[in-house]
């Protein structure tokens, strides 16, 4: 029975930590607790929360992906050349775009699990890779001029929801059903848990270990496209320091970094905290760099608590 209560304290008590960061920038803030605010970190989470669910795949099977901010911003700044340079239509290029985004992954993955070059390393180098390759292909200048009807996707509502909002909902019931519906999905917690075990098994290691790289950069294309409509021009600078936030939340929400443990409600709610964080912050007038110190500590906090979990369970 003690047993019970541990696991069920351990599953829910990081909605009490949001309800907590919840309840303490209502009575700091005025403006936090409004319609508007709320709905504005619902809108600020969406492309958060749809990387999330990629960088979730990824940790699980004890990898990590530093290249998703880059990803972020090589699919902002193409998809808008794709619209406004080459004129091409919002589907093509969208399509187009996405399927860059893949491609990223796919390389990413084929190093990791073929080549054996280790995932810090190898999403490291593409992080930097792509960041140039952002600010060349625009010779660091903003990319405007986007069709009207672009706008639609990031700035859009279906009755009061958000379409980004929508979007991250479904990509978390997609992302719910598909690790823990699938054997593919099974094979990625067993990854995590014990890698030669799931070899030896007869599974296709590389296979699997690829995937979830190319899931993960065709989410951050999704996020990307997305960002494109919301601010309605291309940015090479857009998605800078964006990794560590997708990094804080999925951690955050309770998957292990050492891989095979974590659910997707917890990074829901891990999504969740970063987001208010960030906006609470703002609102009491926390410094730019106040916040970087903030988002750090709580990263390193949950990453120790992780850590620390996974000794007592061992000893």
């Amino acid at each position: 029975m003690i047993d019970q209560y541990k696991i069920i304290l351990k599953k829910y008590a990081i909605v009490g930590v949001l309800l907590v960061i919840v309840v303490f920038f209502t009575i700091a803030s005025n403006s936090f607790l409004t319609a508007g605010n709320l709905l504005n970190v619902t809108r600020q989470v969406a492309m958060l929360g749809i990387s999330a669910v990629g960088m979730t795949c990824v940790i699980l099977t004890s990898g990590i992906d530093l290249s998703v901010g880059s990803v972020m911003a090589i699919t902002n700044v193409a998809g808008s050349m794709l619209m406004v340079n080459a004129g091409m239509p919002i589907v093509p290029a969208v399509a187009l775009t996405l399927a860059l985004a893949a491609f990223i992954g796919l390389i990413n993955g084929l190093l990791v699990a073929y080549v054996g070059v280790p995932a810090l390393i190898t999403t490291l180098a593409m992080m930097t890779i792509l960041r140039g390759l952002s600010f060349v292909l625009c010779s660091g200048m903003p990319i405007w001029g986007l069709p009207e009807s672009f706008k639609a996707l990031g700035q859009g509502y279906v009755g009061p929801i958000p379409i980004p909002v929508i979007v991250m909902l479904l990509t978390f019931v997609i992302g719910w059903v598909f690790l823990n519906r699938t054997k593919t999905g099974r094979y990625i917690y067993g990854l995590g848990g014990n890698k030669e075990a799931v070899r030896l098994s007869g599974v296709n290691t590389a296979r699997i270990q690829t995937l979830v790289f190319v899931i993960s950069s065709f989410l951050t294309g999704i996020a990307g496209v997305i960002m494109l409509s919301r601010i309605n021009t291309g940015q090479p600078k857009i998605g800078t320091g964006y990794e560590m936030d997708v990094i804080t939340a999925v951690v955050l929400g309770g998957v292990s970094i050492m891989g095979g443990e974590g659910s997707l409600f917890g990074v829901l709610i891990g999504v969740l905290i970063t987001g208010v964080l960030s906006n609470g912050m703002i609102l009491i007038d926390v410094s730019e760099y106040s916040q970087q110190i903030t988002k750090g500590l709580v990263l390193l906090l949950a990453v120790v608590f992780d850590t620390m979990a996974k000794k007592s369970k061992h000893n």
